[in-house]
């Protein structure tokens, strides 16, 4: 098999902002397979069943850089091959996604609640960065990081792929200032502002993410804006990125974050999307040095938080 180097441009188009799965042939030293046909067999008819995987080699659904793969086609190693999934419908989010900022480098969306970031489960299409390539016409946006699904506010996204890279290392080195605007219960007895460093343990297939002794992995400043009613607003300043960590920090403060479905109980899954009860959670700026242009950069979300209503 030839060397890997860098995958050939898909030939086929996106289909609602989504990227065609990419698959590169293994080797097959026992000679298992002596189709391409067979291959796909093999690799999908535990899920979808042989009868479907014939039946999209018929329409043509699989295709090389030589075109349509045919049933009988030999199977060659390092080949490439790309299709369309079939996607199952989704229920629409009904907010729109916001544009901040766009130039020649960046977009930077707002991101309403409910709204996945990337395709992942059962969120495919119905994710912002399905939504913004479609509307914006920018079939090569991707995302520099990712926003809870629940969590609204700024998202960056990367115009050119080649420059991804250059932002995805500004947000992993943690030179990225951001800041987050929360809704809680109010605590009198509560002495703020104060920094908050745990150890935070997510497993995979576990819902809730959890603290643990040992050595912090997860710090957070957390301040009292104001406060009526009972609830306080607040403003959270994460130096670590672990996941659900401003969520868990305010739970373990005793101040878990208005219609947070995880925290303290953990809601039961499946349940369809209450969009009347959005996470009062929303990541409000992003502050930073462009590591491709070198100039400074601060972005504010324009959304606000429906349970601190203007007065």
């Amino acid at each position: 098999m030839r060397g890997r180097g860098r995958p050939p441009a898909a030939p086929l188009p996106q289909r609602a902002g989504i990227d065609p799965v990419r698959l590169r042939l293994p080797e097959d030293p026992d000679g298992a397979w002596a189709t391409v046909r067979d291959h796909l067999v093999a690799r999908f008819a535990g899920a979808i069943g042989a009868a479907r995987v014939d039946a999209m080699v018929a329409e043509g659904r699989f295709v090389s850089l030589r075109g349509p793969v045919a049933a009988g086609d030999r199977y060659e190693p390092g080949r490439y091959v790309w299709f369309h999934r079939d996607l199952a419908p989704e229920e629409p989010v009904p907010f729109p996604v916001g544009v901040v900022h766009r130039d020649e480098h960046l977009v930077v969306a707002d991101k309403p609640h409910f709204l996945a970031t990337t395709p992942r489960g059962r969120h495919i299409t119905e994710t912002a960065v399905a939504r913004l390539r479609r509307e914006l016409d920018l079939p090569e946006l991707q995302p520099a990081h990712r926003l809870d699904r629940l969590t609204a506010g700024l998202v960056l996204f990367v115009v050119r792929p080649g420059e991804r890279g250059a932002y995805q290392t500004m947000f992993r080195d943690r030179r990225v200032r951001k800041e987050y605007e929360a809704v809680a219960p109010y605590d009198p007895g509560l002495v703020l502002p104060r920094t908050v460093r745990s150890r935070i343990v997510k497993e995979r297939g576990v819902v809730a993410a959890r603290e643990e002794p040992g050595e912090p992995n997860s710090e957070s400043r957390i301040e009292l804006l104001e406060h009526r009613a009972g609830l306080g607003r607040y403003r959270l300043l994460p130096a670590t990125g672990r996941t659900h960590q401003l969520r868990v920090h305010m739970n373990a403060l005793g101040l878990p974050l208005v219609n947070d479905p995880v925290y303290p109980v953990v809601e039961a899954e499946g349940a369809p999307d209450d969009f009347s009860r959005p996470l009062q959670l929303l990541a409000r700026v992003l502050e930073f040095t462009d590591p491709v242009t070198g100039r400074p950069r601060r972005f504010e979300s324009g959304l606000r938080l429906s349970a601190w209503p203007d007065r």
